[in-house]
């Protein structure tokens, strides 16, 4: 290859890719939003429950940054930024539920449930739309959604009556 010749930063079109990144830049600002959001949950958790709900926080944390680093990389990868910087973050989560200081378990856990669940309208958006555009970035947000899902029912039972 001469000097002259340059490679393309993805095999996809462009056009492709940046649909892609349309459907998958909110599902990454939420992901950011719920990893602050669960860890500020986490360290303000009080009752009967507090180390189970502790721990699970901390698990939920762990899963919204490694699903946030899988949806950014694949925008990055698709030869595209990915502006997840906390002004970004903040502007796409407005209001959040969960609380600023101690607050009981089942209230953070509806809180972080309710988080989640605006999360999910982005991820299944992402899921419906990027059939028609990128079958790989699909199943990045499917993948998503399958963790977020897991996770919500966690906390769920945590408060089911």
């Amino acid at each position: 290859m001469s000097k002259a010749q340059t490679i393309s930063t993805t095999a996809i079109d462009p056009t492709a890719a940046a649909g892609a990144a349309q459907f998958l830049s909110p599902v990454v600002l939420g992901l950011q939003a719920l990893t602050i959001n669960g860890k500020q949950a986490h360290w303000h958790v009080r009752g009967a429950n507090f180390v189970g709900v502790h721990e699970l926080l901390d698990t939920i944390v762990a899963h919204a940054g490694d699903f946030a680093d899988t949806a950014a990389e694949r925008i990055v990868a698709l030869g595209l930024p990915i502006d997840a910087r906390v002004s970004a973050v903040a502007a796409k989560a407005g209001a959040t539920g969960v609380p600023a200081g101690f607050t009981q378990s089942d209230d953070l856990i509806r809180a972080v449930i309710a988080d989640i669940d605006a999360i999910l309208v982005d991820v299944r958006a992402a899921v419906d739309g990027l059939d028609e555009v990128d079958l790989t970035s699909q199943d990045v947000a499917i993948e998503i959604q399958r963790g977020l899902d897991k996770d919500r029912w966690f906390l769920v039972s945590h408060i089911a009556a």
